[in-house]
């Protein structure tokens, strides 16, 4: 009675049974609901904005209310034309309309290893195969080029990537850039963390079909406004067709709500100080890190941007085993490096956005809880 492509496995990890039987941990670093933070934020103008009686009046436009398309476009400094921007209700809608717009089922997709878990459950949905191709660590961060597919109708590129940080250097990126010109493939940019980058992270104004993805959830901390959006990058007539798909498939859906369109342009007004704050912070994080582990066993990867961070822990125990110890014995909650689909062994990932004292003292918990330097 049901289809196929939903039977996913649904076992609890021995991660999340020990979250869900034993006590609150008192030092949470898997925090990643920028709602839940103690950053300041004007509330109060961003809920005057949601309260405007023009959002009383229902008139559908497919691609998004021209001031809200106008709000984003201003948001890239002008960058980019309105009329190449299509909102979508989140970021996870608008990897889905652009599979629906690129793939037909049985067609196969590239992602990259390690990323985000949800691309799996994504392309299920869609009918199309992934191909993972691997972003390799030897000390830096780099794109395995030998493991590039080239016949594939879309891959997908996480800018910064999502927990390792990376951004492709410039020899990298022309390298993608060629292949995916070569190959005929349309990229699909994710760049939710790109305000949050250290090096140029994106791909708007590509002179090649790029479709680019952001939202209010990483750009304002609003996820719970749900509204995300993808920028039409390449060639003229190659960017017209895909708009006039994609009005197709968003009008089938008209998924994005009127009050947080008509205040858009207000929310992104308001986000500026906010996203300084946040960085600030994760930059402190990131400097307890490297303070903190210095001359131990544990030792942080760098990276150029995000909201996490990788560590490399002692191959003593397995990953899970040490999350399992952590959250038990020393009420530090972490996340292990295979949730991200982080092939090797000894690798966990911390979150950065957490308040700076509660992550410092996580980190001395976990720093002691692998024991000395080894060799």
């Amino acid at each position: 009675m049901f289809a196929r492509r939903t039977a996913w496995p649904r076992a609890e990890n021995a991660l999340a049974r020990a979250r869900r039987e034993g006590p609150e941990p008192r030092f949470d670093l898997t925090v990643s609901n920028p709602t839940e933070l103690d950053l300041p934020r004007e509330d109060a103008a961003i809920l005057r904005a949601l309260s405007d009686p023009a959002a009383l009046t229902y008139a559908p436009e497919p691609l998004g209310l021209s001031s809200a398309r106008e709000a984003v476009a201003r948001y890239y400094g002008g960058k980019v034309d309105p009329a190449r921007i299509v909102l979508t209700a989140s970021t996870s809608e608008a990897y889905a309309y652009a599979l629906r717009l690129l793939c037909d089922p049985g067609d196969a997709v590239a992602i990259p290893r390690p990323s985000y878990p949800l691309f799996d459950f994504l392309l299920d949905l869609a009918d199309v195969a992934p191909v993972p191709y691997r972003l390799a660590w030897d000390g830096a961060w780099h794109l395995d080029r030998s493991s590039v597919p080239d016949k594939v109708k879309a891959l997908f590129l996480v800018s910064p990537n999502n927990p390792t940080g990376s951004v492709l250097d410039a020899d990298d990126r022309a390298f993608l850039l060629e292949r995916a010109r070569a190959s005929r493939t349309v990229i699909v940019s994710d760049e939710v963390f790109a305000d949050y980058a250290t090096t140029p992270a994106s791909l708007i104004g590509a002179d090649q079909p790029v479709i680019s993805l952001s939202g209010l959830s990483k750009v304002a901390g609003l996820p719970q406004l749900k509204l995300g959006w993808m920028v039409i990058n390449g060639p003229d007539v190659w960017a017209s067709e895909a708009m006039a798909r994609l009005e197709i498939i968003a009008d089938t859906y008209l998924s994005v709500s009127t009050p947080v369109m008509i205040a858009l342009p207000e929310l992104l007004r308001l986000a500026g100080p906010w996203r300084a704050g946040l960085s600030a912070r994760i930059a402190e994080n990131r400097a307890a890190l490297a303070r903190i582990t210095a001359g131990t066993a544990v030792r942080g990867r760098p990276s150029q941007g995000g909201w996490s961070a990788m560590i490399d822990v002692p191959r003593l125990e397995t990953d899970e085993a040490w999350c399992l110890r952590l959250l038990a014995e020393d009420g530090v909650l972490v996340q292990p490096g295979y949730f991200f689909d982080v092939e090797e062994e000894g690798c966990l990932v911390l979150s950065l956005i957490v308040p700076p004292d509660l992550f410092a003292e996580g980190v001395r918990r976990l720093v002691a809880r692998m024991g000395p330097a080894h060799g």
